[in-house]
């Protein structure tokens, strides 16, 4: 088995609040469960009522959120608020709720994740209006319609998955080639 516990350390590092939990293990992935819906639409429910009208939007992103793809069983989901960094006009409200601020990285869109209270759920926090958002929907709803380029994820995040990373952002960063190539595609009219 591949030993991938040292590559990318460095970069991410400094953005998680508390340091970075060390993994150092191989990726679990599990096949599609109907029930991924269902847990994603009772935390959007919760955050809803939570922020108000501070929620501009919320969706289901990520593998969880594409049927008949495998993924790690983390429901990732994607919102927006009126400006990430006014971390006063939301962060109170979601710690409340029981989710927990985990990153922040002001370079990256200014994008923010909270770790969710009673479901393995990321919820990335980014400003209305940030390509990023518009580029993890096209992402999940190219996967969902092309079985292709579905198979050709599901085949790499297995390799990568049977890996032993240091850290998961390390694994979640092996696979930028191939988004990047099936985001080329999904972007062709």
């Amino acid at each position: 088995m591949a030993d991938d516990s040292t590559a990318g350390d460095d970069g991410f590092a400094s953005n998680v609040i508390g340091g970075p939990t060390v993994h150092d293990d191989t990726i679990h992935l599990a096949d599609h469960d109907p029930a991924w819906a269902h847990l994603y639409a009772r935390e959007a429910e919760r955050i809803r009522s939570v922020l108000g009208e501070q929620l501009v939007d919320i969706e289901h992103a990520g593998s969880t959120s594409v049927p008949d793809l495998a993924a790690k069983p983390i429901i990732d989901i994607v919102m927006t608020v009126p400006d990430a960094t006014d971390e006063d006009a939301y962060v109170g409200a979601m710690e409340a709720a029981g989710y927990a601020l985990r990153i922040r990285e002001p370079d990256w869109y200014d994008h923010r994740l909270f770790k969710g209270p009673e479901t393995a759920v990321s919820v990335h926090v980014f400003s209305a209006g940030c390509p990023e958002v518009e580029r993890m929907i096209a992402f999940r709803d190219h996967l969902r319609t092309n079985r292709e380029d579905r198979q050709l994820y599901e085949r790499t995040k297995r390799n990568l998955a049977a890996r032993r990373w240091k850290y998961v952002q390390n694994y979640a960063d092996a696979k930028a080639d191939v988004v990047a190539e099936i985001m080329a595609r999904a972007q062709q009219p």
